[in-house]
C-alpha cells in the first residue's frame, strides 16, 4: 500500500471569494500530468474522500478537491459534517448555480497549473456524483466518473446532456434511488454514445464507502477497477 500524502491547502478565486480547496501532486512525480477534481460526498471532505484522492494520485493524476460547501459553513471546510442530518441540512441550502460555478472555477484552475497538461477529469460520489455531471454539462472536461449521483434523478430531464466521455455506477439496492429511476437515469444519459453505465445487484447507496455500513466490498472493487480501466482509456497519464 503507498503511503499516504499530505495535500497543499490551495485557495481559488471565484465570484464571492476564495474557493478552499485540497491539492495531491501525483506520486509518481511527472512533470506533467492530466488532472482530476474529485468532487466531495454530502459528508465533505471526509476521511474516504481523501483516501480516494490519494489512490487518484498514486495512478499519476493531480487532485484537486474542493470543498464545496464553503459558502454555507466554515467548519465544512475542515472535515464536513459528521451526521447525515447536518449534511442533507447543507444540501438543502445549497446554491446549486453557485457550486456549479465554483467547480466549473477548480477545474479551470487545476487545467492552467504548472505541472498539469492542460487535461481535467471529474470524478464525484454521491451528492458530489450529481454535481459533476452538471459542471460536465457545461464546462469542458476530458472524462466525467459518477458513482450514484444522488441529484441526478432531479436534474438529469433537464440539465444538458454531458458529451464528453463519461461512466456511471449505481447499485441496484439504493435506498435513495429506486431501480426504475435508475433505469430512466441510463436511458437519458446513454444518449450520449460515449457513456458507459454499470449496475451492481445488492449494492445500496455509498457501496464505494468504506466507512458506512452500506459498504459492499465486491460492488466497490469492480467498480473501482473499471474506473481506473475507464480513466486509462479517456484520461491517460501519459498522453
Amino acid at each position: 500500500m503507498t503511503e499516504q500524502s499530505s495535500p497543499t491547502r490551495v485557495t481559488i478565486p471565484v465570484d464571492g471569494g476564495d474557493l478552499p480547496a485540497y491539492l495531491w501532486a501525483p506520486t509518481s512525480g511527472a512533470a506533467n500530468a492530466p488532472g482530476v477534481v474529485l468532487v466531495q460526498e454530502i459528508f465533505g471532505v471526509s476521511g474516504y474522500v481523501r483516501r480516494r484522492a490519494q489512490d487518484l494520485a498514486d495512478l499519476g493524476y493531480a487532485v484537486l478537491v474542493p470543498v464545496v460547501f464553503w459558502r454555507l459553513d466554515a467548519e465544512a471546510v475542515a472535515d464536513g459534517p459528521s451526521m447525515l442530518e447536518e449534511g442533507v441540512s447543507l444540501v438543502n441550502r445549497l446554491d446549486w448555480p453557485a457550486a456549479v460555478a465554483d467547480v466549473s472555477a477548480a477545474v479551470s484552475w487545476l487545467a492552467g497549473r504548472p505541472g498539469v497538461d492542460g487535461r481535467v477529469g471529474l470524478v464525484g460520489f454521491c451528492f458530489g456524483g450529481g454535481l459533476a455531471y452538471l459542471v460536465a454539462g457545461q464546462t469542458p472536461v476530458t472524462a466525467l466518473v459518477s458513482f450514484y449521483g444522488s441529484a441526478l434523478p432531479t436534474v438529469v430531464d433537464t440539465a444538458p446532456l454531458v458529451t464528453a466521455p463519461s461512466l456511471h455506477h449505481f447499485g441496484l439496492s439504493d435506498d435513495y434511488i429506486p431501480g426504475e429511476v435508475v433505469a430512466h437515469i441510463r436511458g437519458v444519459v446513454m444518449a450520449n454514445p460515449d457513456c458507459e453505465f454499470h449496475t451492481y445487484e445488492g449494492a445500496n447507496h455509498a457501496f464505494d464507502n468504506a466507512d458506512f455500513p452500506m459498504f459492499h466490498q465486491q460492488a466497490s472493487a469492480l467498480a473501482w477497477e473499471r474506473t481506473i480501466h475507464f480513466l486509462s482509456r479517456h484520461l491517460p497519464t501519459v498522453s
